[in-house]
């Protein structure tokens, strides 16, 4: 356990290093970047609702029927 807390501030320190002596990188986003991120995140949430809506209705299923069991006995 100590060897972890010994590390953390060598990590700490390379990192700070690193980002010190970076050099400025010469980019372009042209606009149909912001068209591309919005697809992305929109496709995203609706990925996301589908999978809800169907993991949702699988939950509901599993205590509904447990329900109904115990209702049996």
């Amino acid at each position: 356990m100590l060897h972890e807390r010994s590390s953390r501030p060598s990590w700490l320190a390379a990192i700070l290093l690193l980002a010190c002596f970076t050099l400025p990188a010469a980019a372009y986003l042209d606009p149909a970047t912001g068209s591309m991120i919005l697809q992305l995140v929109l496709g995203g949430v609706a990925g996301a609702a589908v999978a809800m809506k169907l993991f949702w209705h699988r939950i509901l299923g599993f205590f509904s029927s447990a329900e109904s069991d115990e209702a049996g006995d």
